[in-house]
């Protein structure tokens, strides 16, 4: 009997050998990227046929067999190649990133038919309204599904049950079609610029060339990069090839939806974390077989097993939300271009900030570069004033300074929108005891638990937990005691209430009730122009049209300035760009308002004067004077652990063991800036070496001839770290 290396989607690096039985084999073709069901252990799980050889001292005999191969069209040569790549690149078992392909088990089978119905007798003899309602929209034979033939007739399901009773109707299994229309690339044409022209133009010619590239499109808020990167979509499309465009967030989504149907005249795949499963199959299922067109998606969604890959677009390139942490850790903008190589497709990078790293590539040469300098509706760039806080003081107990009031008020009464921003969710960061001073920590992590008055909640936001507000001070008992510190958007929300108490307020944070979907209603009545005042973490900095907007203030701009992250100044001044560039979109006189206790800092200096590249070019003489990204590499270990003394000592043999070598540095280990996570102690090991050295290799060679960690200790290895916590 032939033998088949299997990869599980477990913790495991190596795929397993399997006979492949003659009865199995003859009810399917098998080969590398099929996917199978083999016995392992006790269980029956699901696999992937690999390619390379099999173990060749390994007794045929004493294996176990195939049991079953599933309908699905096998994974692609491509695929299978880009998960030994992410595997070997970031250090992660292959099994493990195998389960991010197969994360919709029902997705294998064929969509289970529809219960419907069709004419199989006379009619009965009781013929109400609604009774010849159904059977008119039954002639001509054809099979309706039970709820829409009650929803077409304006009735209830029950009078179509009733018939099938009579024996008027018969029960019939219809096929399931598919759910998704078809986008036209010629639906509807788009006037542009000379520059978004040239632009677009550039886009379509490296799609239409078929190989790989990588492009930068990078243009300032409001520029209408979306548009211009339909383009190479369009151009895909035209092809029969696929496309898939990814986003940082999913509340991005609702109005995204809307501009690509008015393009292309239909909607296409969502696909992240909060769709039902039975849609995710459906998604997993037409983008296998080539039915499914276009997927607008999370960072997961580069892990679809795509037929005929035409493009990736990564819009908002910048944003960390594309990196994951747990798990896999792999940056999907890195992983997007790794995958457009495999598979010989472009990629095109689009952020009106981009980062370091792409903006290097692009200067370097190694992406193309297309500037999109003006506002597609002709508007000017927003002006931005720092409001020094020093001089311009709050009054006791609140958070806005007199001239961004003032400057709401005026926008306000000619009828525009204002957009307040904190970075910081909830109502206060902390809540301590005025009689004895006793702070409310996490009793799971070394993190202050965040007040959320709207819940009468403290949670941590690090582990989920949370505790109802008490009444009174858990150390002193004092009654009236407690009190909130420092603001988040709840308590802008409070004040602003009390200033603007006749005005329609709408607060967004990813952590008020509703979820995706209520962010997503609250954004579409924004860009209707509905709600005055609008407040909300970075999630309002993300690529959303408001037209109406024509004030935007940063309530506290020095919040990410000294938290130890290398990127700090350079995410500040992308946070700050994105956010002030939602005001005056569609018309002129648009401004943004910074209150800073810190004018003078190079980020705040950028902001203000608008020098996008002095602020780039000192960064970059920064971060290329000590070897940082771009320049360097970096990767990170984090040792974990529920024994503090346990940890550290792994944590310290383990740089113990690393490899000597003149030109890489192991720093550390060191307790991390947040040490107990969810009761887990953590120390952190950074490694920094040369821009072309292979760290990934580096580190395998290390860990193998590391001891293993002991018994409930862990270790985690980062690639390319993102956070610094």
């Amino acid at each position: 009997m032939p033998v088949l290396p299997v990869l599980t989607p477990f913790a495991v690096d190596k795929a397993y050998s399997y006979r492949l039985s003659e009865e199995v084999g003859a009810a399917a073709e098998v080969g590398p990227g099929s996917i199978v069901q083999v016995p392992l252990g006790p269980r029956k799980v699901l696999g992937a046929v690999w390619s390379g050889p099999t173990d060749e001292h390994v007794d045929a005999d004493r294996l176990r067999d195939v049991e079953r191969v599933f309908p699905a069209r096998p994974l692609s040569p491509q695929l299978l190649d880009f998960v030994d790549w992410v595997a070997r690149y970031t250090l992660a078992p292959r099994g493990m990133v195998l389960r991010m392909v197969l994360r919709v088990p029902e997705a294998l089978e064929p969509e289970a038919p529809i219960r419907g119905v069709r004419l199989s007798g006379p009619p009965p003899e009781r013929l109400t309204d609604a009774r010849r309602r159904v059977l008119d929209l039954l002639e001509g034979g054809f099979g309706w599904s039970r709820s829409g033939l009650a929803a077409a007739a304006g009735t209830s399901p029950s009078v179509v049950d009733g018939l099938v009773r009579s024996g008027t109707l018969e029960e019939v299994a219809l096929q399931a079609g598919s759910p998704f229309a078809e986008p036209d690339p010629a639906y509807s044409s788009v006037s542009f610029t000379a520059e978004q022209t040239r632009a677009a133009e550039a886009l379509r010619a490296s799609v239409a060339a078929g190989g790989y590239s990588v492009s930068l499109l990078d243009g300032v808020t409001g520029s209408g990069k979306t548009e211009v990167y339909f383009e190479a979509v369009a151009s895909a499309l035209a092809r029969r090839r696929q496309a898939l465009i990814l986003l940082p967030e999913i509340a991005l989504t609702g109005q995204f939806l809307d501009r690509f149907e008015d393009r292309f005249g239909a909607r296409p795949a969502e696909w992240h974390s909060d769709m039902p499963p039975k849609q995710r199959a459906r998604v997993w299922r037409g983008v296998s077989d080539g039915t499914v067109r276009a997927v607008i998606g999370a960072r997961s969604a580069l892990f679809l097993p795509f037929r005929n890959l035409g493009v990736t677009i990564v819009d908002e390139e910048h944003d960390s939300a594309f990196k994951q942490e747990d798990g896999v850790t792999y940056n999907a903008r890195d992983m997007a271009v790794v995958r457009g190589h495999i598979e010989k497709r472009p990629v095109v990078l689009s952020s009106a900030t981009p980062s370091l790293e792409t903006l290097t590539n692009a200067d370097r040469g190694r992406y193309g570069h297309l500037v999109l300098a003006s506002r597609a509706t002709g508007a000017d760039i927003p002006a931005i004033r720092a409001i020094d806080m020093r001089a311009s003081r709050p009054e006791p107990g609140t958070f806005l300074s007199p001239a961004l009031v003032g400057a709401m008020q005026e926008t306000l009464e000619n009828g525009n929108q204002v957009l307040l921003f904190l970075n910081r969710r909830g109502f206060a960061p902390l809540t301590l005891c005025r009689s004895c001073g006793y702070r409310f920590s996490c009793r799971n992590c070394s993190a202050w638990m965040v007040e959320h008055r709207f819940r009468g909640q403290l949670k941590c936001h690090h582990c989920g937990d949370t505790v109802p507000v008490p009444q009174s001070c858990p150390a002193c008992g004092d009654v009236d005691s407690l009190v909130a510190c420092g603001p988040g958007v709840e308590r802008i929300a409070e004040e602003v209430g009390q200033r603007f108490a006749d005005r329609h307020i709408i607060v967004l944070s990813s952590d008020l009730p509703g979820g995706t979907v209520r962010l997503k209603t609250e954004f579409a009545h924004i860009a209707a122009g509905e709600g005055d005042i609008i407040i909300g973490t970075q999630l309002v900095a993300k690529g959303h049209h408001f037209p109406k907007m024509a004030l935007v203030g940063v309530v506290d701009a020095d919040l990410g300035l000294s938290n130890g992250d290398p990127r700090a100044a350079e995410r500040t001044f992308q946070l700050l760009s994105q956010v002030t560039g939602r005001a005056g979109r569609a018309r002129t006189g648009g401004r943004g308002l910074v209150q800073t206790y810190a004018p003078d800092h190079p980020v705040i200096r950028a902001i203000v004067s608008g020098d996008r590249t002095a602020f780039y070019a000192a960064e970059s003489r920064a971060r290329e004077s000590v070897a940082l990204p771009p320049f360097g590499r970096l990767a990170a270990l984090v040792i974990s652990g529920p024994d503090r003394p346990a940890a550290e000592a792994y944590a310290r043999s383990l740089a113990r063991a690393a490899p000597p070598r003149p030109d890489v540095h192991v720093l550390g280990p060191a307790e991390a800036p947040i040490h107990r996570v969810r009761g887990r102690y953590r120390f952190r090991l950074l490694v920094r070496a040369p821009k072309t050295f292979d760290l990934s290799a580096y580190l395998r060679n290390w860990l193998d001839r590391a001891e293993p960690p002991r018994k409930g200790v862990r270790r985690q290895v980062d690639v390319d770290p993102v956070s610094f916590l």
